[in-house]
């Protein structure tokens, strides 16, 4: 029975789990006692290194591998019991515009998938002309996909991925190959599914700037569990707090042996940069008149904006055998 959605969240996983039996008779898990909670109109990163347990459990969502244990709900669908209302509520593009037919016409693909999913008739041609509109590929709707550029095709199985409407879209690198201009396209786009259309969009990418710049919340999982689950502003600033680069010119051979033991000292073409930690503006001002007193010349002082992929990689470094002690690291 369909478990009526009230809550604003599409994807709920709860506890769930996957193991495989090896040959030699051991048990791997893959997937550990995961929960995600996924809200309506939230652009959702979910990120790990190979290996980590991310293909395994999106596989999972998409039906394509049964769990060990516990529950994946789609719009309130459980992928168990209600496998084909489940499948119906979410739209998948897999890397390598893998969910496309070349041979066939833009148009061709729309009408196929379309029909895979019980559209039809007058409802299914206004879908795919729609579509294609707002992808800018209406001119382009009968040349062969085959001869699209990597940009166009991907914009068409994000098509066929939307034919029937689903209020959930998986996406597997969706900019990977793409130029420039390209991937502006795709993240407005994305962006445009979320806010104006309500679509939960969950993207999974080793391009993390990509990440960075359309999620609003980011997951990490490692070695099957789930190690950060948080807004990405959160996130960010779990790590960045504190965090200075001052640039200033002189000899500063005195000054650092007085620098707190957290600091690094380099020289890039005659310009000094110390980076480091500091706790509170007395401080930031202490170490700026030691500058001063040291006869440097100060050129600026800022913040360190911390970027994803440095969250990652120190999160995923630390849980290897740190226990919570990625709570409390600074990136610097």
């Amino acid at each position: 029975m369909r478990e009526q959605n009230v809550t604003g969240m599409t994807v709920e996983i709860k506890a769930l789990s996957k193991t495989y039996r090896k040959n030699n008779g051991t048990v791997f898990t893959a997937v550990d006692n995961v929960n995600l909670a996924i809200h309506r109109g939230e652009v959702f990163g979910f990120l790990g290194a190979n290996g980590a347990g991310k293909t395994t459990t999106i596989k999972m969502m998409c039906g394509l591998v049964a769990p060990t244990s516990g529950r994946i709900l789609l719009n309130g669908c459980d992928t168990g019991p209600e496998r084909g209302n489940a499948m119906r509520q979410i739209g998948v593009v897999l890397e390598g515009t893998r969910n496309i037919y070349w041979p066939l016409s833009a148009w061709q693909n729309l009408m196929y998938f379309g029909r895979l999913k019980g559209c039809s008739g007058r409802a299914l041609n206004e879908r795919s002309e729609q579509l294609l509109r707002e992808l800018e590929l209406w001119d382009r709707r009968n040349d062969i996909v085959r001869n699209f550029s990597r940009g166009m095709q991907q914009r068409i199985a994000i098509a066929c991925a939307l034919i029937a409407d689903p209020p959930i879209l998986i996406l597997d690198e969706p900019t990977l190959g793409l130029d420039v201009e390209a991937t502006q396209i795709m993240k407005a786009l994305l962006q445009r599914l979320a806010r104006e259309y309500q679509k939960t969009v969950i993207i999974t990418s080793h391009q993390l700037d990509v990440v960075q710049e359309l999620c609003d919340r980011v997951a990490i999982i490692h070695k099957g569990r789930i190690i950060a689950d948080r807004s990405l502003a959160e996130l960010l600033a779990l790590f960045g707090q504190g965090c200075y680069q001052i640039k200033a010119k002189g000899n500063f051979a005195n000054l650092e042996k007085n620098l707190p033991g957290d600091f690094s000292v380099t020289e890039e073409n005659g310009t000094v940069l110390l980076t480091g930690p500091i706790s509170s503006q007395a401080e930031l001002y202490g170490l700026l008149l030691k500058i001063r007193e040291q006869g440097m010349t100060l050129i600026a002082a800022s913040p360190i904006e911390p970027d994803l992929e440095e969250v990652f990689l120190k999160l995923v470094k630390n849980k290897g055998g740190e226990g919570q002690r990625w709570r409390h690291a600074k990136l610097c």
